[in-house]
């Protein structure tokens, strides 16, 4: 039987109580043989695109932005920025709008901090990752991809993320989405178990290997977010039969052709190695360690689970990271950070955001003085 259900909140999330099973956690140890990536830039994935969110920084930091935004239309070749700013919510709302939307306002508000306060992106920060969509915006701030070159390949993928849904739904009749699974901590084991016998159970399961994509009535798990909360995606309908009734986020179904496009789309020429710091990948949990693999990893990441957990953990158990800095549109990522490594770590720690310009002189002020702590 599955677990029992209940709305969290204003119905996003979804908690779940499951048989009390023992915590089986993966075991990490603080590295000795490499310097610890003490400062993390992290960036957010899709679903916190909101109407009019370029708005503050266009009138807050119009020599820095306006250029920006121009750039922007110009690689897209289309007035996204118009888009963004006047809506209607239903179009940006759209894959192929929201995703290319949410990482050029990411990629802006960093280089707001570069260009008009003087952040040395390569100097303060150590490592960078970004959760699922966000990843293009970590890859580009650590200098493996070039902007223009990662925002096509973003606007791309959305676009036939979103065919691949609206002919799902044209075949099937169903709709397709993802669904927030939340739970005690120490049930999570017990609520993993009991979605993967849910998903083996008939010919409907979870993601296959890279190899063989996912059908679109399958059900797979998306993120494993936090130590609480694991994410499913694909049919409403296969979903529901889990006995799980409200969704959010984006509609995902059967994203083969976007892990095709990617594969033959992106070369080694596209790609510099190495960068200026490392990036965790969201299929590893782990910095990429070549060219090859990181882009094997972020190909294989339209189609497979995003260990948004395990990368957390790497860098907070075994990579020494102490200071947390997200960049981009919300507050999703920061709090999913929050919730493992707690707002305000050891002394020379915390997590911060950027999301408004009003938090950019107190989020630097706050990274100034944690490194003095650290020094201290």
């Amino acid at each position: 039987m599955p677990p029992s259900l209940r709305p969290l909140g204003r119905g996003r999330h979804l908690h779940i109580h499951t048989p009390r099973t023992p915590t089986r956690l993966r075991q990490y140890a603080t590295t000795t043989d490499s310097p610890p990536l003490r400062t993390a830039l992290f960036f957010p994935g899709h679903g916190v695109q909101r109407k009019s969110m370029l708005s503050p920084w266009l009138s807050a930091f119009p020599k820095t932005c306006k250029p920006f935004v121009e750039e922007m239309d110009h690689i897209l070749q289309c007035n996204l920025s118009t888009l963004i700013e006047e809506g209607p919510i239903y179009m940006l709302d759209k894959t192929e709008n929201a995703q290319p939307a949410i990482m050029a306002v990411s990629v802006m508000i960093l280089r707001v901090l570069e260009q008009e306060f003087g952040f040395k992106t390569s100097e303060a920060i150590d490592v960078t990752l970004g959760h699922s969509l966000g990843e293009y915006a970590a890859l580009v701030a650590a200098g493996y991809l070039d902007f223009s070159f990662a925002l096509q390949l973003v606007r791309k993928r959305g676009e036939i993320m979103g065919e691949c849904t609206r002919l799902a739904k044209e075949e099937s009749g169903d709709r397709y989405g993802m669904i927030a699974l939340v739970c005690e901590p120490d049930q999570l084991d017990g609520l993993i178990k009991a979605v993967q016998e849910f998903l083996s159970q008939g010919s409907e399961g979870a993601k296959d290997d890279s190899s063989h994509p996912p059908a679109i009535n399958r059900v797979s798990i998306a993120n494993y977010n936090s130590r609480n909360q694991i994410v499913l995606s694909g049919s409403f309908n296969r979903i529901k039969n889990f006995g799980v009734e409200k969704q959010f986020g984006v509609p995902q179904s059967d994203y083969g052709a976007a892990y095709e496009y990617m594969r033959k789309t992106l070369k080694p020429e596209h790609v510099t190695w190495p960068g200026k710091c490392p990036t965790v990948m969201n299929v590893s949990g782990k910095p990429a360690e070549s060219k090859e693999d990181l882009m094997n990893c972020l190909s294989r990441q339209a189609i497979e689970t995003v260990l948004w957990w395990d990368s957390i953990k790497y860098l907070d158990r075994q990579a020494g990271t102490r200071r947390w800095l997200g960049v981009g549109p919300g507050k999703v990522g920061r709090n999913l950070v929050s919730k493992e490594v707690g707002r305000s770590s050891a002394k020379g720690g915390g997590v911060w955001s950027i999301s408004d310009p009003g938090e950019v002189e107190a989020t630097l002020r706050g990274l100034e003085e944690t490194a003095k702590e650290a020094n201290s």
